[in-house]
């Protein structure tokens, strides 16, 4: 049975769909909409859709409909609805589920466009945000009224890599009856335990490590069928942030081989990381799989693997992260990640430029902090590649 097969077996084929030609690629459907053989037949189907029933791409395609079924399966929820990014799954899965009234609180250490949407958009429409120090779960008590509706939080922070206790979160949560949203980014579906730990509803950029081959946009929301079908389909779809079907094809080719990059990835982020630690030259070296890692234990606790991401902060401050950046070779200076290159970025001037200096300070985004995505090059060549940046400074 399908729900029995190991998570590799189910990247590749849960969910398949074959059309009557029975090919061994999935099939992808570039249509916009789908054609009824009679009026009634038309009029039955706006009234309910089965599940190999479709109406317009916007509310569903089966290319889609494959990708969504795969995810679900990998992360173990019951539904999943594939969205146009990474930000059309957070704000599509917070928006549809609040309303005026409503209060969410959440971790403070964020993406910059997280905090966006809940510093500037929800609150426009009478949503109430209170922001916490993930990591005290003092604060996360203490924030909570009977009027909260949802906590949110990155289960491993950007670009600070701090580890939140997702299973003591979600009990506090699901005491007043909130909902626990977890942006599972960093953590993967391949080393994710959120579900397990008590997520009620968990969000990836498929963007990320899905495609992995910096391609295309893409994002996902994972949680049961009640929500993704009544709560979060009804408002993605009136609203347009639905994925294109070309693009759900190239996630779920993504999808094939997602086990075995992200786990050579992560193998390769912890050597870089042994390797650095100590030099003197950086003043940290954050990763969750070093012992030295403030949530080290945490991390271990609940995920089967530490990421694909490191943090190097370099003590001398930006313009030696500068040096650095600029020296590389092999590594590419840009804002993604989880991609089979590896990718470095400066966030204080990039990700998170538009945060105040004292939030920076507060959550550790200082001017020498390098974020770097390990990518699919041999990791020697990548230490060899930091140490040219480092000898320049």
């Amino acid at each position: 049975m399908a729900q029995d097969w190991n998570r590799r077996t189910k990247l590749i084929h849960a969910g398949a769909r074959r059309s009557q030609y029975g090919e061994v690629a999935e099939a992808m459907y570039l249509t916009q909409g789908f054609v009824y053989p009679t009026a009634e037949a038309a009029e039955a189907r706006f009234l309910s859709t089965g599940p190999d029933e479709f109406i317009y791409a916007r509310y569903g395609n089966p290319t889609v409909a494959v990708f969504e079924d795969r995810i679900a399966a990998i992360e173990g929820t019951e539904d999943a609805f594939a969205t146009a990014s990474g930000m059309a799954a957070v704000s599509g899965a917070l928006t549809s589920m609040l309303r005026a009234g409503d209060h969410v609180v959440s971790s403070r250490a964020l993406f910059g466009s997280c905090l966006y949407i809940l510093e500037e958009i929800l609150t426009r429409y009478g949503v109430t945000v209170s922001f916490v120090d993930g990591t005290d779960l003092d604060q996360w008590r203490a924030a909570m009224r009977p009027e909260t509706r949802a906590v949110f939080l990155e289960s491993v922070s950007n670009p600070t890599l701090e580890v939140i206790d997702l299973r003591a979160v979600a009990e506090i949560a699901h005491a007043v009856g909130a909902l626990v949203v977890v942006d599972n980014v960093f953590a993967t579906p391949v080393f994710s335990r959120a579900v397990e730990l008590g997520a009620d509803v968990v969000i990836y950029s498929a963007t990320k490590h899905i495609d992995g081959q910096g391609r295309c946009l893409g994002g996902v929301i994972c949680g049961t069928r009640d929500f993704i079908r009544g709560t979060v389909e009804p408002y993605m779809k009136h609203t347009g942030g639905s994925m294109s079907p070309f693009n759900a094809w190239v996630m779920m080719n993504g999808l094939q081989t997602l086990d075995l990059r992200v786990r050579a990835q992560a193998d390769s982020a912890l050597a870089l990381a042994r390797a650095l630690e100590g030099d003197a030259r950086l003043a940290r070296v954050i990763y969750p799989g070093l012992a030295s890692h403030p949530q080290y234990d945490i991390a271990r606790d609940q995920m089967t693997g530490f990421g694909t991401v490191l943090a190097l902060d370099v003590a001398a401050g930006k313009d030696s992260a500068f040096k650095v950046l600029n020296a590389l070779e092999i590594a590419v200076i840009s804002n993604n990640l989880g991609d089979a290159r590896s990718i470095a970025t400066h966030p204080a001037t990039t990700t998170h430029q538009r945060l105040p200096e004292d939030q920076k300070q507060a959550l550790g985004i200082t001017p020498g902090l390098i974020r770097l995505s390990v990518g699919l090059e041999d990791s020697d060549d990548l230490l060899a590649d930091l140490q040219r940046g480092l000898a320049l400074i």
